[in-house]
């Protein structure tokens, strides 16, 4: 299952690089006014509107053309997912973030939200006057808009490339009336000019699997184990998602019903058995340590470890001590660099490494830095990655 920009009509003319047009559609006039101060202090983009109702952005779509919508899933007169498929049969390519408070009937609709299209989801803090929560929201919330529309703003450049500038023009990469302003946080890993080189992949029989993943990770997760069924019987499997509480406990179901297989959040203390795919629940990290002659889960309510809790790296590193060279590591769609260093370190331990490719990616941020950084065996679209796993677990090294 892939996120799609979808929906039954074209994709909208390109609009020159300038700042993302954000459309915020919510019903609390507090959560509008924090989201919209937020995007007013970035240089990168800006507010096109401010609506209360999910009916109000569906009327205004085509009158406001924004590049990305911050859609509450609760709100009168059209909700969320009843105005999510309306938004993009009017506008296909807009980038539609759901926004929902961390309640299980919510955390429900986002996982329906991603199926009908949306890119991604952000849990809302219960309160805002609680600082830590807010300030999580702030950087979650602001890190998804630019991310995921710079990817957009890099589909549309290939779709419809600008015309070349006439003979001896200066190429601006703005406006020129723009002041200058500071370079924003890169969005993603972009691609070398140089194709990227992998390494042969460990002649150590791998003896676990370990999954990575944030952005587009819930789809692309569901549709990597629904081809791993011979490994989750011989092998254990344990995931590590970016993901708040709730939200992983709906996420280990989905994964259950799309393996067929046995998965839930793991237990702090609990064994560690093939046959069984363990997820990292929301707010916790996840490691494996040794417990007498048994290997164990470990959880542990420590520090965020790359902004994120919780984190790929804790895992990847801990399981060096216990699977040593025979651990095979698969990197996924996702912002930011986590899991690169733990990569690192699977593949000098004599490990191997898999990295999702950057087109089938909803994000290159994660994989790509692994990608970058030379620790990769392969680097793959998606759906070559469950084919490859399986291949390597029954022997083939090539």
């Amino acid at each position: 299952m892939s996120v799609a920009f979808a929906g039954n009509s074209t994709t909208s003319p390109s609009r020159e690089a300038g700042p993302l047009r954000v459309m915020i559609v919510d019903d609390s006039v507090v959560i509008r006014g924090l989201i919209s101060r937020w995007i007013g202090a970035e240089h990168d983009m800006e507010v096109a509107a401010s609506l209360r109702t999910g009916l109000e952005a569906v009327n205004q779509i085509e009158r406001i053309n924004p590049d990305v919508a911050v859609l509450d899933i609760e709100m009168p007169e059209l909700d969320g997912l009843s105005a999510l498929p309306k938004l993009l049969a009017k506008k296909r390519d807009l980038v539609i973030i759901m926004a929902s408070t961390l309640t299980r009937r919510n955390a429900e609709i986002s996982f329906k939200a991603l199926s009908l299209g949306a890119a991604d989801y952000i849990p809302k803090p219960e309160s805002t006057r609680e600082a830590s929560a807010a300030d999580i929201f702030h950087h979650d919330l602001i890190q998804k808009i630019r991310h995921l529309g710079a990817r957009l703003r890099k589909r549309s450049a290939v779709a419809s490339p600008p015309l070349a500038p006439a003979p001896h023009a200066p190429l601006a990469r703005e406006p020129a009336a723009r002041p200058a302003a500071p370079a924003p946080a890169a969005p993603a890993v972009h691609a070398p000019s140089a194709p990227l080189t992998t390494r042969p992949f460990s002649m150590q029989a791998p003896k676990v699997l370990l999954i990575g993943s944030s952005t587009g990770g819930p789809q692309a997760l569901m549709a990597l184990v629904a081809e791993l069924g011979p490994v989750i019987d011989r092998f254990p499997v344990l995931i590590t998602q970016h993901m708040p509480p709730t939200f992983t406990t709906i996420l280990a179901e989905h994964l259950a019903r799309t393996s067929r297989r046995p998965a839930h959040e793991a237990v702090d203390g609990e064994p560690v058995k093939a046959g069984r795919i363990y997820l990292a629940p929301g707010g916790r990290h996840m490691r494996v340590v040794r417990n007498g002659t048994d290997i164990a889960i470990a959880l542990d309510d420590g520090p965020a470890v790359n902004f994120c809790k919780p984190a790929v790296d804790p895992l990847f590193t801990s399981a060096i001590d216990i699977w040593h060279g025979g651990i095979l590591a698969v990197i996924l769609t996702g912002m930011g660099s986590d899991g690169m260093r733990g990569g690192k370190d699977i593949v000098a331990a004599g490990g191997s490494v898999i990295a999702q490719d950057e087109a089938s990616s909803v994000v290159w941020g994660m994989p790509g830095a692994a990608a970058n950084a030379g620790i990769c065996s392969a680097i793959l679209p998606l759906n070559q990655v469950g084919a490859k796993v399986n291949r390597l677990f029954s022997g083939d090294r090539s």
